[in-house]
Formats: C-alpha cells, structure tokens, sequence
C-alpha cells in the first residue's frame, strides 16, 4: 500500500519556475520579433535569430522536457550526437565552400 502511495506522488516543481522560463521565453520571441522589425541584414540577423531560437530551445529542454534534473548520462545521450551533426553540418558547409571555389577556378565563372 505504501509502494502504490509512493509511486502516485512524484516530483513536482514550483508553479514560479515554471512561469520564470515563460517570461524569458517570451523575451526572447519578443527579441527575436525585434530583429526583424529593427530590420537588421546580413551575418548579424542570421547570427541573433540563431541565438534566440538555441536560447529557446535549450529553456524548453531543460524545464519543460525535465532535461535539468536528469542524470548526466542521459543529458550526453541526447546533447553528443546533436553536437556531433551540428560539427558535420559545419565541415560539409566548409567543403561545399572549397568545391566551388575549386569549380569556379578550373572552369570559370560560366559553368
């Protein structure tokens, strides 16, 4: 009886967390928001609205998904092979770049 008293309770967080991680979510749409309305351009628009959507996902992560309070062997399997493919996504954008700068010079601009 004890077990199944025990097994109905679980951990609960307080309502005030959870209202924090709105209000910053909320922020950080309303900067996102900004962005465009300031009409920023170029690496600079790119580079906040990238930082903004990572910011958000890491709060929706760590509270709403409970990834905060996990064991740390769980947190590597889910955030290693992200990571992993974020680097294999950055080395094919540089090789991308080297084959046509490699096109361009052997062919020409016309091709």
């Amino acid at each position: 009886m004890a077990q199944a008293s025990a097994h109905g309770q679980g951990q609960q967080h307080p309502i005030r967390l959870y209202l924090v991680v709105w209000i910053w979510l909320f922020a950080l749409s309303a900067c996102s928001y900004f962005v465009d309305y300031f009409q920023f351009e170029g690496l600079l628009r790119y580079s906040l609205i990238l930082l903004f959507m990572m910011l958000k996902a890491g709060l929706i992560m760590a509270v709403f998904m409970h990834m905060a309070w996990e064991r740390l062997s769980l947190v590597y399997a889910i955030l290693v092979p992200i990571s992993a493919v974020l680097v294999f996504v950055a080395i094919m954008v540089l090789e991308s770049d080297y084959t046509l700068l490699s096109r361009l010079s052997f062919f020409g601009p016309g091709t």
